[in-house]
């Protein structure tokens, strides 16, 4: 053996009791589980701490964190082994010259400008080959798996306009997405309250979900509303996956603002009548009550049409800016969910330019504030809405298809701590704390139940034969260690996490290893 795990509980993602074993790990394999006499090359000793499968982030935002820092802790110490990537409908393959200049301007707030990226790619392919070879050809910190981005295909067949697809269109959409999972995406994303994918209509969103079908992706949209249509939004999403033949994956399933508050059982209701009917579904969620945007996307979508420059223009101008203000603050915009929007709900957690850094972790006094950072940072700031309810998220988690999900967006100077802390805030405060879910059944939602979303038969579960995605941690004493003041803080109590057999946190230190590869999916049916 490479390596044996002495004495851990083993917690094995599949939500059965948890039992005490050895377990022994050979070249990059879980290889025997039991009582094991013999010893390994290194030997480590596990009383006292849970071993699990390594976490998977159902919902991340890290397309260009993996690529410009090794290090990439903020998911590592969670024991975090496999991230998900090109969610909400933008990232930045498939992509030519100029669909790359919009989506890198519309989405800088969620990772940068990317100037320090040599986007050396243009299909989904090439970014997980760039994915494999990062770092000098050492590869990246922890595995990913990647979704073809609607709204991205879209700007590439036809722009940023709020028009129909011509059937030329639509049929090059199809080939985008069709290649996209050819060349290892496991499904396709949306961002229904994003330009330009918010344009596609129902129909043309059901066109695409067949090929996702056809290739056994899954279709992971950020709906159409999360606050005054949120109920009308997931039964859109799924009517038109039922339609189609496609799994869905609902991304960050809330129910939020004032109008949700206690309704999530209605959601449930919901998914469980559509289960009952034969739906395959699934839905992440992070566990924390504000969420985090874009500035920019609190705007109405006539306001965004025709991508970020068109933006600008449109706030320069002060009449336009008035209809802007009035959309927001009095009609209630598409963007902020239907709902006008409260302005003491939304701190700015990040900007683009140093210049308006002072107002990061400030609460936004109204539309003239907001307007002038828009302008001012050129549609930079990022922003968190303190909008969610406790009792909703507690409600949400317990349920039998959920999984976990960070949507941790990494940039900015103050992120949303959850990016640094969903999985430890489940084991420590959900699981420890407050007994919301056990640990057996909360680790089978952050591996075993995603991992067979994902498709993939060799992870997510502590089995002999699985690949060594691991992670050990202390249930006495695993914490989150990010908050919103200190939001970069690592978490405390995970030890040691492992990626293919390797040891990329060892005594609760980042070691050099990078041993994150792409996880592409290969099951293809048509």
């Amino acid at each position: 053996m490479d390596l044996v795990i002495r004495g851990a509980r083993v917690v094995d993602g599949t939500g059965g009791p948890s039992y005490t074993a050895d377990v022994g790990v050979h070249e990059g394999r879980i290889a025997e589980i039991g009582r094991l006499p013999g010893g390994g090359r290194t030997t480590l000793d596990g009383d006292g701490l849970a071993l699990a499968p390594g976490f998977v982030d159902m919902h991340a935002h890290s397309d260009l964190a993996l690529l410009r820092d090794p290090d990439h802790a903020a998911k590592a110490a969670q024991g975090v082994t496999l991230e998900v990537l090109g969610q909400d409908g933008l990232s930045y393959a498939p992509a030519d010259e100029r669909t790359l200049t919009g989506v890198r301007a519309a989405i800088a707030g969620w990772n940068g400008p990317g100037d320090d990226v040599d986007f050396d790619w243009t299909t989904v392919g090439g970014y997980l080959d760039r994915l494999d070879t990062a770092h000098g050809g050492q590869g990246i910190a922890v595995n990913a798996a990647y979704l073809v981005p609607q709204g991205t295909v879209r700007a590439y067949a036809l722009g940023w306009d709020d028009r129909p697809a011509t059937d030329a269109e639509l049929d090059r959409m199809r080939e985008l997405v069709a290649e996209g999972l050819r060349q290892g995406a496991v499904g396709m994303s949306s961002g229904l309250t994003y330009t330009p994918g918010m344009y596609a209509s129902g129909s043309e969103l059901a066109e695409l979900c067949r090929v996702v079908a056809r290739h056994g992706g899954y279709y992971c949209p950020h709906h159409r509303s999360y606050g005054r249509g949120a109920l009308a939004a997931y039964a859109e999403m799924l009517a038109l996956t039922r339609e189609a033949g496609c799994a869905l994956h609902l991304a960050h399933a809330t129910m939020n603002f004032g109008e949700n508050e206690g309704r999530a059982g209605e959601l449930l209701d919901l998914l469980d009548a559509a289960l009952a009917d034969g739906a395959d579904v699934t839905l992440d969620s992070y566990p924390y009550t504000p969420g985090c945007t874009t500035l920019v996307a609190l705007l109405p979508s006539w306001a965004n049409e025709g991508g970020p420059e068109a933006v600008l223009a449109r706030l320069r101008d002060d009449a336009t800016a008035e209809r802007i203000r009035h959309a927001l603050e009095v009609e209630g915009a598409d963007g902020c969910h239907g709902v006008p929007v409260d302005w003491s709900t939304v701190e700015v957690s990040g900007t683009t330019d140093p210049a308006y850094g002072s107002h990061v972790g400030t609460r936004l006094d109204g539309w003239d504030t907001a307007r002038r950072l828009l302008l001012g940072d050129r549609l930079g700031p990022t922003v968190l809405q303190h909008v969610g309810h406790e009792d909703n998220v507690r409600t949400i988690m317990r349920h039998r298809i959920h999984t976990g999900g960070s949507d941790g967006i990494l940039h900015g100077a103050k992120p949303h701590p959850r990016a640094w802390g969903t999985f430890p805030h489940y084991l420590g405060h959900y699981v420890r704390e407050l007994g919301v879910l056990s640990l057996e059944e909360c680790v089978a939602h952050l591996s075993g139940r995603p991992a067979a979303r994902l498709r993939l038969p060799d992870r997510g579960l502590v089995r002999v034969g699985h690949r060594a995605d691991l992670v050990l941690f202390d249930p006495t004493a695993v914490a989150a260690g990010s908050t919103f003041e200190r939001p970069r803080a690592l978490p405390t109590g995970i030890p040691h996490v492992l990626v293919d057999g390797r040891f990329v946190m060892r005594d609760g230190r980042r070691t050099q290893a990078l041993a994150g590869r792409s996880v592409r999916r290969t099951a293809v049916r048509g």
